[in-house]
């Protein structure tokens, strides 16, 4: 072998070794972007592999693992939507919730939300946030339950719309909107615990939202061990202990 042949063996070596190093990029459903964060750490602290997450809606996130985004796993805010992937062979396997989350309603101003209807309907709420019901997971869910308690009719001039929970919450957070729903992990992630008020939706109103996640073909394509790896890990007992801390619901 030349030194020429050893020398390009061994810097195509290192490109391999540098890409199987990269990061697993994961889709995270907005509900899940600070429980994320906790994850994240206790998997490197458990493996010393790094995790790259993208925030955005469940249903944006389809669109464009359906358009070849390079993501590897996806965690999504209900079942419906990695199954669909899953459906149309962007999945390795159907998907498997790994928690339950629930509904809150969260205000920044000086409200008594104790009785939630009651403040909604009431003329000092003049704009109510929730997220996208056709793309966010939880702002479908929170219509169910207005219209379950008979208010959607009557609260649809105040309603304002974000495009995930993400944005819902800084409608919310800002004070943009006088009140809005989210998730109940959001209003105990560490930098938003105190913060305003909240007060749980009553989860008669709604379906419980199951969240699924699922391991991509993109992610079985090019990092199938560290995708396992953290598939696996998202439902041991210490990843479950860290979604408990966040207010949801396990399997």
């Amino acid at each position: 072998m030349t030194y020429l042949t050893r020398l390009l063996a061994g810097l195509l070596l290192a490109a391999c070794a540098t890409v199987h190093a990269d990061p697993l990029t994961v889709a995270v459903a907005a509900n899940a972007e600070y429980v994320f964060n906790d994850l994240a750490a206790e998997f490197k602290k458990e493996t010393g592999q790094d995790l790259k997450p993208v925030i955005n809606s469940s249903g944006k996130f389809v669109t464009q693992i359906a358009n070849g985004a390079p993501y590897d796993v996806f965690l999504s805010a209900d079942m419906e939507f990695p199954q669909k992937l899953f459906q149309q062979g962007f999945a390795t396997a159907a998907p498997k919730p790994y928690a339950y989350g629930a509904l809150v309603v969260w205000t920044m101003k000086d409200l008594d939300i104790h009785t939630w209807d009651s403040a909604l309907t009431s003329p000092a709420v003049g704009k109510i946030a929730i997220a996208n019901p056709l793309t966010a997971p939880y702002g479908r869910e929170a219509m169910k339950a207005l219209t379950k308690a008979q208010l959607d009719q009557r609260l649809t001039p105040k309603l304002v719309q974000g495009e995930s929970i993400a944005q819902t919450n800084q409608y919310i957070y800002s004070a943009v909107a006088d009140v809005g729903m989210t998730a109940k992990s959001v209003v105990l992630a560490p930098d938003m615990k105190g913060k305003g008020k909240w007060v749980e939706v009553p989860r008669e109103l709604y379906e419980p939202i199951a969240q699924g996640a699922v391991i991509l073909k993109h992610g079985q394509d090019t990092n199938p061990k560290l995708a396992q790896q953290f598939y696996a890990f998202l439902y041991s007992d210490k990843a479950r202990a860290i979604l408990d801390r966040y207010g949801y619901l396990l399997p």
